[in-house]
């Protein structure tokens, strides 16, 4: 396994982050737990859930996810202190007002629910799942430093933040003289390159750590085509992917092409694709099965050159930082 710091912290994570978004709705609980342990033995420390994860088709069970989670921790042998812990807070986890968003009352009310269902003392990364535009920033670092100075949190990192967010969080972080955020989750992949535009540059200038989540694109850089001529079931985890592989079917095609050309399995290239990105800490891979996890590892040993890079490129499109992409 290969390791990096998590933005400009020195906080030491693998370069693979374990999603666990899966577990409950796809991936029964002695599953989950295995995958865990697999991961463990494959270096991988750094894993990342949200408080309402677990949710069934109905929208039911919030917080199973990280009830698996910390029954795997009670298990001891040194799972919970191996663990680089992420978890995110802004979700609504019932219909009652204060339980979602970021006020102060529902972060305080969240972490303490996050923590009981964990299993433990303290979250490591606490993660804003999304920007909540009707809380000011200053409730927000209040509440959050609270948590650090209890020893509750750790760090705090962001999720689908635009450029400006996270501009606005790190300055008003800035004036209270704290170290405000550290990581920034987002959509990234070959498919999927919009944060090339502002987010990727605001990381850079803030020194956050970037992890991109659905790297393969709901299984469309996965080989999605080849497991069709199989007539292997491929699971689309987010909407529209079916859409997308419509729109984006000879691309795709030719990503296949080049991926057998090059030896390797498209989930393989798409994700070491990732590791060579500007800011980019760790993917969030989300295997249902140990076999998958292995997989995924085995995208760490490909080393891509140039020439692949460039052909990736006319493959996929990316942008420039704003505004030389769209103007002078």
């Amino acid at each position: 396994m290969e390791y990096t710091h998590l933005g400009r912290t020195g906080l030491t994570v693998s370069r693979l982050c374990l999603g666990t978004m899966n577990f409950g709705p796809h991936t029964e609980e002695s599953e989950a737990h295995g995958i865990m342990d697999t991961a463990h033995e494959r270096g991988i420390n750094f894993f990342d859930t949200a408080n309402a994860y677990g949710r069934d088709s109905e929208g039911n069970l919030k917080g199973r996810t990280e009830e698996f989670i910390g029954r795997w921790f009670a298990q001891g042998g040194g799972r919970r202190e191996r663990t680089v812990l992420a978890t995110k807070v802004y979700g609504p986890m019932g219909d009652w007002p204060n339980e979602g968003k970021l006020s102060a009352l529902g972060i305080r009310r969240a972490v303490e629910a996050s923590l009981r269902r964990l299993n433990t003392d303290h979250i490591d990364l606490y993660q804003m799942h999304h920007i909540d535009r009707g809380t000011p920033w200053e409730e927000i670092w209040q509440a959050m430093e609270v948590l650090v100075a209890q020893g509750k949190i750790i760090y705090v990192g962001s999720s689908n933040f635009a450029g400006w967010h996270l501009a606005q969080a790190q300055e008003a972080a800035r004036s209270r003289h704290f170290l405000g955020l550290v990581s920034e989750q987002s959509l990234y992949n070959l498919l999927d390159r919009t944060i090339e535009l502002e987010v990727i540059p605001a990381l850079q200038h803030y020194g956050l750590g970037l992890l991109p989540w659905s790297p393969l694109r709901s299984g469309l850089l996965g080989g999605i085509l080849r497991k069709e001529r199989e007539g292997t079931r491929v699971r689309g985890a987010m909407p529209h992917a079916g859409e997308l592989l419509a729109t984006h079917r000879d691309r795709i095609q030719a990503y296949e092409d080049l991926a057998a050309e090059l030896g390797t399995d498209p989930a393989d290239l798409a994700l070491a694709w990732l590791l060579t990105r500007p800011a980019v800490t760790a993917p969030i891979i989300g295997p249902r099965t140990p076999a998958h996890l292995d997989a995924a590892v085995a995208a760490l040993d490909l080393k891509l050159d140039q020439k692949t890079l460039d052909r990736l490129d006319e493959l996929f499109p990316g942008h420039q930082p704003a505004p030389e992409d769209y103007a002078w």
